[in-house]
């Protein structure tokens, strides 16, 4: 593991009313970043929180979050469901349901603490749980296709209730306020994590609430972004052909389901699933060798719906690494470092030199080509 320098994210804030920056639509801000310890090493979340803190600037206090892999090595083959209430009857009518469909082994509320700035928290809880083994039967699903049907479910006919993520060894943590907030009041210091995925929002199209807040998840994939999915009509309407059911009101949420769509349903590659979403243009396919031309081809034919139109940089997590991806014709910042096995991508290349002591590459990635980590997973000694 590389050494990491000192200083910590500060936590402070009075945040301007939405009313007072809404006008301004600053469409270049929000702020991401991913870290991935390729060797499965596991970092302290503090080190997520310290690379947003630095680029507090690029949002305005109305969304933050966090999603880390590998936190939860007690309960590795447990789904986990960190969910977001409205109040106690939202509690109860989704775990009448959760109840209905799983065996939970273990509910309790979110661990937080008391933060200068966070206010008006819905009720956290988290539940460890495997799916009933006579509904599997039932239903004919796999595993990971049962739990997404009770996500869709759940977000979209349970008044009041959200889940914000449903992964194995894996979770999200988000809210409004800026993302060292909340890092601080979900205690992120006390996880240790081998991938962490963080986002700095600046709402331009949709309102400041927790549930919209990045991470956007299912299963164990997270989407932090910056930018606007100009294509998010058709895209969800692609979507909704697969079952998926967009109901957060926004367009970050397209993408999530995509890549679960792509990357476990349909088995591609993460490189051509890059390439379907992020499609070279028809003027540089017709430049490339007869092989590669048909291969794009083919998948502009088959993912044309599902292909991301508009400026934007996203990074996935999933729980065996990191994808980090630009629009084609990178209209978002991304910048992307390697020190030893530790790969780091970021909005502004400050986030990164302020987590990684010594680089040995530091690089702005094209448009269009991935920024890959690959992590294989073993037991190791954390570090803080």
């Amino acid at each position: 593991m590389p050494a990491f320098t000192d200083r910590e994210g500060t936590c402070a804030s009075t945040r301007p009313a939405y009313g007072a920056e809404a006008p301004y639509k600053i469409h270049g801000g929000c702020g991401l970043m991913g870290i991935c310890d390729e060797s499965g090493g596991l970092m302290s979340g503090k080190v997520a929180i310290r690379a947003m803190a630095v680029q507090r600037d690029r949002g305005n206090g109305l969304g933050g979050g966090f999603a880390g892999y590998g936190i939860y090595p007690e309960f590795p083959d447990h789904f986990c469901f960190h969910m977001m209430y409205h109040d106690e009857r939202a509690r109860n009518d989704a775990e009448t349901v959760l109840r209905a469909n799983f065996q939970v082994d273990l509910a309790e509320p979110m661990p937080t603490r008391r933060v200068k700035g966070i206010s008006d928290a819905p009720l956290l809880w988290r539940y460890f749980l495997v799916p009933n083994a006579r509904k599997l039967e039932e239903a004919e699903m796999t595993p990971e296709d049962f739990v997404v049907h009770v996500v869709m479910r759940v977000n979209s006919s349970v008044d009041g209730a959200f889940v914000a993520s449903s992964g194995k060894n894996m979770g999200a943590f988000k809210g409004v306020g800026f993302p060292e907030e909340i890092g601080h009041y979900y205690r992120l210091d006390e996880y240790q994590g081998h991938t962490w995925v963080g986002h700095n929002r600046f709402p331009t199209n949709t309102p400041g609430w927790w549930g919209g807040a990045h991470p956007f998840t299912l299963l164990d994939w997270s989407i932090v972004h910056n930018g606007e999915i100009s294509s998010y009509g058709i895209n969800s309407r692609y979507l909704e052909a697969f079952g998926y059911t967009c109901s957060l009101g926004t367009d970050t949420e397209v993408a999530a389901y995509l890549f679960d769509l792509m990357l476990r349903r349909h088995k591609l590659p993460i490189e051509l699933a890059c390439k379907a979403l992020a499609s070279p243009l028809w003027s540089e396919i017709d430049r490339m060798p007869p092989q590669e031309r048909a291969v794009m081809r083919a998948l502009r034919a088959v993912y044309g719906p599902g292909m991301l139109n508009g400026p934007f940089a996203i990074v996935l997590g999933f729980n065996g690494g990191m994808v980090a991806l630009n629009d084609r014709i990178k209209l978002r910042p991304l910048v992307a470092a390697r020190q030893g096995s530790v790969l780091m991508v970021a909005s502004e290349e400050s986030a990164i030199r302020e987590v990684l002591d010594a680089p040995d590459r530091v690089w702005a990635p094209k448009a269009g080509e991935p920024v890959i980590a690959r992590v294989e997973v073993r037991e190791t000694v954390g570090v803080s």
